[in-house]
Parts: C-alpha cells; structure tokens; sequence
C-alpha cells in the first residue's frame, strides 16, 4: 500500500498494517474451505478375505482406491461420497480394465459400511457388504464378528461357557453384542477340534471392536481371526469412529469465508477514514 508522504510516520506505519491485515484475511478467505462437504458422505473399508487371491489393487470408480492389498487386511475407514460407486478388484498390477471383481454398491449418507472380498476362483469370488454401526451407549463397549472362511460351517462364538453369538454362517455378520471394557478372550464351537478356535480382544472403553473369521477350515491359509478396533462416541451416532469429520456437521470455521472479507472491508474503511481524518486535521491547521 503506498501511503500520502505527510501523513505522519505512525499513522503510516499504522495505516500499512491495517492494509496489510485486510489484505491476508481476504486471501484467507479466499483459500479456506466454506464446509466440510454440502453433502453427506459414507465411510468404507475394506476387507481382503480371498484365501486363494494374491496381492491386489482396488480401484473406485476407475481410480486407484489401494496398492498391493494383501489376504488377512483391513483398512481403515475412509470417507467416500454417498450414493452410487462401481468397485473394481485386479491383481497387483494388472490395472483396472484386468478386473477380476467387479461391482456397483450403492452408500447411503452418514453410513459406514465394510466390503469384504470373499469367495474363491473355484467357488467364484464376490464382495460382502456389510453396514456398521459406530454408536455406543453410555461407558459400554461393543463387538461384532464376520464369518468370512468359505469352507467353514456355521459357528457360534463362546465366551468362557457362555454362547455369546450363535450360529453364524458364511458370509454373514452378528449382530452387536455389548461388552465390558477389559481383556476378553473367545472360542468358537462347530469346527474340529484341532483347529485354533481362540482370539483374545483387549476392549477399550466407548470402542467398536470387529473380528473378521477368515482363512481356509484344514487347509492354507489356515483358520484366522483378524481384529479391528475403533473409537466409538457415546449417544452421538455414525459419529465416534469416522475418520474425517462428520460431512453434514457445521465446523466452527463454516463461517470465516464469509465474515472475512466483510472483516477487511471494514478495516480498510478505517484505514481510509482515519487518513481522511488527517488530511483534514493539517489543512485546519
């Protein structure tokens, strides 16, 4: 900003700052987000339960979604538009149009869901959808399990003597069973003998635990259980364990982009009328 030579030093240097100040919250304005989506968005991950595919690629809607997605794997959640999305599975390398899985599902907004890859060349492979829940109520915990072995009969899920999920076949899920927080350790019943029947889970207060059942009963890779933990929230729903910010939630920066530039349009106002001011205080003198 260049400044009138007799207008004194301070109200120059004073003068300058102000410009200066309206000019960066104008490029503040200009460069942050209005909110973090005007639409709300569902959150995904993905399970790798194939025992006899290799390393793979995921592609959504024609874009690389993961690399070199290993068997026992599940991601994080991540956050994806809702409504409807073309998921596409190829070996490691081979690119999209060498798809081997091909599917489109259909997100519903403030949804969290896991999309497991099941199946097996000779069976046919497929993905299970599955739609989560992230609530918990009050200082409780809860948990749910995936049977995803395909030559695994159905199974029920014991807790010390205690049936806590009951037969629960391939590919589906349990329901939510609530949990104290805690180290627990299950078994399952309905399988031989001689297979590792056994997971342990530490639980964590006001978390969201999943146990994926994967692998192949007698054979290789063998029987497996893969275990994921996330933060839930209590009494606020589809909230606790997102990864991003809930989409349709006000920020508390929602606003800035507006109020900004109003902000320095004021402060250059007064940066103008406070050298009109003394403009006018010299030439009464």
């Amino acid at each position: 900003m260049t400044l009138p030579h007799p207008l004194p030093r301070v109200l120059r240097r004073a003068l300058q700052a102000t410009g200066m100040l309206a000019l960066l919250l104008c490029l503040s304005a200009w460069s942050l987000p209005a909110s973090a989506s005007s639409q709300n968005g569902s959150f995904v991950r993905i399970v790798h339960a194939s025992p006899d595919v290799g390393i793979v690629d995921v592609f959504v809607d024609g874009s690389k979604l993961l690399s070199s997605f290993q068997f026992a794997t599940v991601t994080e959640y991540v956050p994806l538009p809702s409504g409807s999305h073309h998921v596409q599975v190829a070996l490691l390398g081979k690119g999209v149009n060498a798809a081997m899985m091909s599917q489109t599902v259909s997100m519903q907004p403030d949804k969290m869901y896991t999309i497991a890859v099941v199946g097996t060349k000779t069976s046919g492979l497929s993905f299970a959808i599955f739609a989560d829940d992230d609530s918990v109520a009050g200082n409780t915990a809860k948990l749910r399990a995936y049977h995803l072995s395909p030559n695994t009969q159905p199974v029920d899920v014991n807790e010390g003597t205690t049936t806590v999920i009951s037969v629960l076949s391939y590919p589906k899920v349990s329901g939510y069973i609530n949990l104290p927080t805690g180290q627990h350790t299950f078994s399952l019943s309905g399988v031989a003998a001689k297979t590792n029947t056994t997971f342990s889970v530490m639980i964590k207060p006001w978390s969201v635990s999943s146990v994926f059942i994967i692998g192949l009963l007698n054979g290789q890779p063998g029987l497996q259980f893969v275990t994921s933990q996330v933060q839930g929230t209590p009494g606020m729903p589809n909230t606790g364990s997102n990864p991003a910010p809930q989409a349709g939630a006000k920020s508390s920066i929602s606003v800035m982009p507006f109020a900004l530039p109003a902000v320095a349009l004021v402060l250059l106002m007064t940066a103008l009328a406070l050298g009109a001011s003394s403009r006018k205080a010299r030439a009464r003198r």
